[in-house]
């Protein structure tokens, strides 16, 4: 059994996070809290001997910290994701380091070719000093046997905003005007110790207090990258599977990926010129990297929060919570813009917890259809997909001049603004994704890998709506005659939000 459960993840850090919020969501069923910090760090690490780290006693002391991330984490701290201290400490200091296969020759090209005099040599072997080196990497590349490599953290290595760096002790830490919030460094991780904040108990308290849905309903909208996920079940087990944890329905995200297509289509019409407004943790790069283009960015709201829209305006007491693949969209539902239509937002990796705490085997259900959004709207869920689809419903408008560039990952991302902000690019519409490949490889996802690409062009292909115009159709329908519709209580972090906005503004 332990063997099939770790086969649902890519990595065992991800199999750890799930065992702890597993235990978590156990003991918030049972109403008793109380032992948590004592019980579940025996429960993962029984001992007597160590299987992850130096002892036991360090072993339960991260499980500890894992489960203040549990609860939600550092509430000061608005950052979505955050360092756990005792967890980093394995990682060698970054830079430029001589590995065994230096063969201590005797032309010593690495000290010829380092233009800051940084390398000298000590009993025929090369030493570098790091005070001096400022990791040009001449000396690897002149190195005849390859022995000198530019040794990166992998939290560095992976982030590309440059927003982690070491403290005095040497821990990983984030500058919160840098980071963006797309989860590469959780992922990356080998130890674990970058870690998003769950909000899987305030997930499981809307559920509880709609008392089976009878003083409001809940409702749970999925990402289209679900389709890829989870590989030991069929999509409509999964449905199944949502539903049985006290969800009153299902509804596609991709349902809202039709109206924001819909709706850039018409902007991209008056505009000419703009970027998509999709991914948060790309508009957040754009915000903090190129403010000069944020003019460009798509004024529509993300898939997520239409379709929470759309169902608020059906049904103004009901609650929504958010199923995906991404660490920005935890960070996303509480940004004043979004206006209180997201309530929650919860992993695929938590869903997998919640599933199993309460038992719920997805291979042993029944299949339940999904068919709220169309082919169009399934497919926001690949780096290309928005591109491709903006360019079919604009050419039924009578828009013919789109030139797409579909940007997948920072990096590409950087570049095609760079050429944007130069005024050097040739496209007029920029997808930007943060994942590499898209939302199927979000840093929440459960696997990453070339296959769910496939899992997502079939699932596209699947759609029993071949176009956006009942999503369309919906969204018209959702007005009352006023114009409005959507209306709530703002929760209070968004109004605090709004209030600071207001006082920035005078």
């Amino acid at each position: 059994m332990a063997n099939n459960v770790v086969s649902k993840f890519d990595t065992k850090v991800q199999y750890l996070k799930y065992k702890v919020l597993k235990e978590m969501i156990k003991a918030y069923d049972k109403g008793d809290m109380s032992g948590i910090y004592v019980d579940i760090p025996k429960i993962i690490s029984p001992g007597p001997k160590a299987t992850m780290r130096c002892c036991i006693y360090k072993e339960r002391a991260i499980v500890q910290e894992r489960i203040k991330m549990a609860l939600g984490g550092d509430k000061s701290n608005p950052n979505i994701v955050e360092v756990i201290d005792v967890a980093c400490d394995e990682c060698p200091i970054s830079g430029m380091y001589i590995t065994p296969a230096c063969r201590g020759c005797i032309v010593h090209k690495c000290k010829e070719s380092c233009p800051k005099d940084a390398i000298t040599i000590v009993d025929n072997k090369p030493v570098i000093d790091m005070d001096k080196c400022i990791r040009c990497g001449r000396c690897a590349k002149a190195c005849p046997y390859n022995a000198i490599i530019d040794q990166h953290r992998p939290c560095v290595q992976s982030c590309k905003v440059k927003a982690i760096s070491m403290d005095e002790h040497n821990k990983a830490q984030i500058d919160n005007s840098k980071c963006i919030a797309c989860g590469a460094c959780v992922y990356q991780c080998p130890f674990g110790a970058i870690v998003d904040k769950s909000l899987i108990l305030n997930a499981i308290d809307i559920l509880n207090n709609s008392k089976n849905n009878k003083e409001y309903k809940v409702y749970a909208i999925v990402a289209p990258a679900i389709a890829s996920q989870f590989k030991h079940a069929k999509l409509g087990q999964v449905i199944t599977g949502i539903k049985k944890l006290g969800f009153a329905d299902v509804v596609e995200a991709a349902l809202g990926a039709d109206i924001t297509l819909h709706k850039e289509a018409h902007e991209f019409k008056e505009k000419g010129l703009m970027t998509t407004s999709c991914c948060p943790s790309f508009v957040m790069f754009i915000e903090k990297n190129f403010p000069e283009l944020k003019q460009y960015v798509s004024s529509s709201v993300s898939p997520m929060v239409e379709t929470a829209q759309l169902i608020k305006r059906m049904e103004p007491t009901a609650k929504t919570i958010f199923i995906g693949p991404c660490t920005s969209k935890k960070l996303e539902y509480r940004l004043y813009k979004t206006q209180g239509a997201v309530d929650c937002v919860i992993s695929f990796e938590e869903l997998q917890a919640f599933l199993d705490a309460r038992d719920i085997e997805l291979a042993d259900l029944e299949e339940t259809a999904i068919n709220d959004g169309s082919f169009f709207g399934r497919v926001f869920a690949k780096s290309g997909g928005i591109a491709h689809d903006v360019i079919s419903i604009a050419a039924s408008m009578g828009v013919n001049d789109i030139k797409p560039l579909a940007m997948s990952g920072i990096d590409e991302c950087r570049a095609g603004l760079l050429k944007l902000k130069l005024g050097r690019a040739t496209e007029n519409f920029f997808e930007g994704m943060a994942c590499d490949g898209g939302c199927l490889n979000g840093a929440l996802c459960l696997h990453h890998d070339m296959k769910n690409i496939m899992d997502i062009d079939k699932y596209s292909m699947s759609a029993e709506h071949k176009d956006i115009d009942r999503a369309v159709k919906l969204y018209e329908q959702s007005f009352d005659k006023s114009g409005e519709g959507f209306c709530k209580q703002l929760p209070e972090e968004i109004q605090t939000a709004k209030a600071d906005k207001d006082d920035k503004t005078e």
